[in-house]
């Protein structure tokens, strides 16, 4: 039993000349308009604002000193100010940032990709596999023009090329097993447990705390490193199964440890560990590929490698959503778009598979999980 098969005609859309991009002059710099002005939001258009060919030049948020906020954390006073995602997608920016709760995503990016907006959107692609599917429908509907890309940014990252080009290469043989792990802290334990949400503002308030709208830290949080193997195996995992709980958090329904074992083509398993509690000054964020010539362990600020010789490690200069950002706007600017909408609902898949092993309490398929939406 294998996997749908990958469809490649979405990895990388057709080069177009530069000419053909929409609302984009040579000359002048990508207008961007951001969608959702929360932390991640703000964060990412500094980044961005900072870049010489792209300035922020408006923001869209239902919380308008949510706006004003961000106005101030990423250095556009000017920009304009939006409350409806549908008025921002009709004025003059040619690219959107979209950074809204993971239960609008499939919403959001199915707006922007009919207005004909280049699309940054930040991962996953959607909370559940009718959600992802929505996303890979309406990827596969857009412009061969319009760049789609995700925050999944190990894509991008200098030191996860780097990483992917040796195990590419051959440099540590026939990879036989793979590992991941994400433990970090996130709760005390002790964190005030707010009543049930009663109206959608409520709700958008505590969106980060129920799988209905957060879609479980597997889904909203891990599906990074899930999205690295995939990309560094070429592959999807056939099967799933995993364990998890709720050890120390109080609020919402989502669990704050858990442990999946996926089984890829070719024999390959992978385990991956995730957890929200550990002491404040502890976090390990990693992969590990192991071949039968050595290994290579990636992360966010630096690779591995050791293949008999000793370690050999390089550290990444900055943050690789600074990669991945500067990455967007290039192709936007040279008008070579890429199209990773399906990609990206696959490793969000990816994940709700994962979640879906531990709810069922057994093994789950990558076909069942998929007939399931």
């Amino acid at each position: 039993m294998t996997p749908p098969s990958r469809r490649t005609i979405m990895k990388s859309a057709a080069i177009v000349p530069f000419q053909a991009i929409r609302g984009t002059a040579q000359n002048s710099a990508i207008r961007v308009g951001l969608i959702g002005a929360g932390s991640r939001g703000s964060y990412i258009s500094g980044m961005i604002n900072k870049n010489p060919d792209a300035r922020v030049t408006a923001l869209c948020d239902v919380v308008p000193d949510q706006i004003q906020k961000a106005k101030t954390r990423i250095g556009a006073p000017e920009a304009k100010s939006f409350s409806r995602l549908e008025d921002l997608l009709a004025s003059d920016v040619d690219a959107v940032l979209i950074a809204t709760p993971v239960y609008l995503h499939p919403e959001h990016f199915e707006a922007a990709v009919k207005s004909g907006k280049h699309i940054y959107m930040e991962k996953p692609a959607a909370l559940d596999v009718a959600g992802s599917k929505r996303v890979m429908r309406a990827a596969d509907s857009a412009d061969r023009k319009v760049n789609i890309t995700f925050g999944f940014q190990q894509r991008y990252g200098g030191v996860y090329v780097e990483a992917k080009k040796m195990l590419d290469s051959g440099g540590i043989g026939k990879v036989r097993e793979v590992h991941g792990e994400f433990l970090k802290f996130a709760l005390r334990g002790d964190e005030p447990v707010p009543p049930l949400p009663r109206n959608e503002m409520e709700k958008l308030d505590q969106w980060k705390l129920w799988s209905s709208t957060f879609g479980q830290v597997i889904v909203e949080t891990y599906v990074h490193n899930l999205d690295a193997i995939n990309w560094f195996l070429d592959a999807l995992p056939v099967k799933a199964i995993g364990t998890g709980g709720r050890t120390v958090e109080k609020r919402g329904d989502l669990l704050d440890h858990l442990s999946v074992t996926y089984d890829y083509p070719g024999g390959v398993q992978m385990t991956f560990l995730g957890s929200q509690m550990t002491p404040r000054w502890f976090r390990s964020n990693r992969e590990r590929f192991i071949g039968d010539k050595g290994f290579i362990e990636t992360a966010r600020e630096y690779w591995t490698y050791n293949t008999g010789a000793g370690p050999v490690t390089e550290k990444s200069p900055h943050d690789i959503s600074i990669d991945a950002l500067a990455a967007f706007v290039r192709r936007v600017k040279e008008g070579k778009p890429e199209n990773a909408g399906i990609r990206a609902a696959e490793s969000t898949l990816t994940a709700i598979l994962g979640q879906m092993a531990i709810d069922h309490k057994r093994e789950v398929t990558w076909e069942e999980m998929m007939r399931s939406g």
